[in-house]
């Protein structure tokens, strides 16, 4: 109850703060209009309000309760959508838990529904305060062995985010369906990946988007400039950028990964 009261305060603070909004800032009106409708479909996890420099968002907890906690997973989704998106997002938020990994699924900042992915590149400074909000919840779950786990344009957000990152609190990073792009004004995707030598899972559909199986090669040669020994890249069998009617491989190749690093991070 105290965690619904506190929700319902923050849909409050929201609606009074978003006429105050900048131009190029995340659409707080539609993140209230998305919490709204997820908070009250969430049967599996928690709602947890964390802060971003002052801005509270919304993110789900969803605790393992395995007999071995290997660690925890920060859930990064796609443009436009919400921490409980049903492709991609929620298979991994309440599937990962039962091999071991909780996760902390973060919603991150949104423009309105037709916005390009170019529009987005102007609001990822917006990105590192609410990334850096779920790792310090994490920390204080007594979790110190951290993935990120992301898909589409959140893959582009935690890339970025990383890339900038002094000594990043994290075992590494699964991008899913990243796209290999570079925009001319702010988004350098092979940028960003040169300058990560955490290790790092490039995960893609067969039947992706153009703008990400076509780039395989040029995220592989970024990863080669960062001297990144730890970067991989596997292609999911008959699988879209949605991963429909793959939720099993999907979830199979990211435990398979966690796992594999899990165990290098305990040596």
């Amino acid at each position: 109850m105290a965690r619904m009261n506190r929700f319902n305060g923050w849909l409050a603070l929201l609606a009074a703060g978003v006429m105050s909004l900048p131009a190029a800032a995340s659409d707080l009106a539609r993140e209230q209009r998305w919490a709204e409708q997820v908070v009250d479909a969430i049967l599996t996890g928690e709602v947890e309000m964390l802060d971003a420099d002052g801005q509270e968002f919304l993110s789900i907890y969803t605790e393992s309760d395995s007999e071995l906690l290997k660690g925890g997973v920060i859930l990064i989704h796609g443009i436009g959508v919400h921490p409980d998106w049903p492709d991609v997002i929620n298979p991994l938020r309440e599937q990962l838990p039962e091999h071991g990994w909780s996760t902390l699924s973060l919603q991150m900042p949104i423009l309105k529904a037709d916005a390009s992915v170019a529009d987005y590149y102007p609001i990822f400074a917006e990105v590192t305060p609410r990334i850096d909000a779920g790792i310090r919840f994490l920390q204080e779950q007594g979790i110190d062995n951290i993935v990120i786990v992301a898909h589409s344009l959140g893959a582009q957000m935690a890339t970025y985010w990383l890339a900038r990152a002094e000594e990043p609190p994290l075992l590494g990073l699964v991008a899913i369906g990243l796209s290999g792009t570079r925009h001319a004004d702010n988004g350098d995707v092979p940028a960003w990946i040169s300058g990560i030598t955490l290790p790092m899972l490039d995960l893609y559909g067969e039947n992706d988007l153009p703008t990400v199986r076509d780039t395989t090669g040029e995220r592989a040669a970024a990863a080669g400039r960062a001297g990144n020994t730890a970067y991989t890249q596997v292609e999911i069998a008959a699988a879209d950028h949605m991963f429909q009617g793959r939720n099993e491989a999907l979830v199979d190749a990211v435990v398979n990964w966690l796992d594999e690093n899990a165990a290098l991070s305990s040596d």
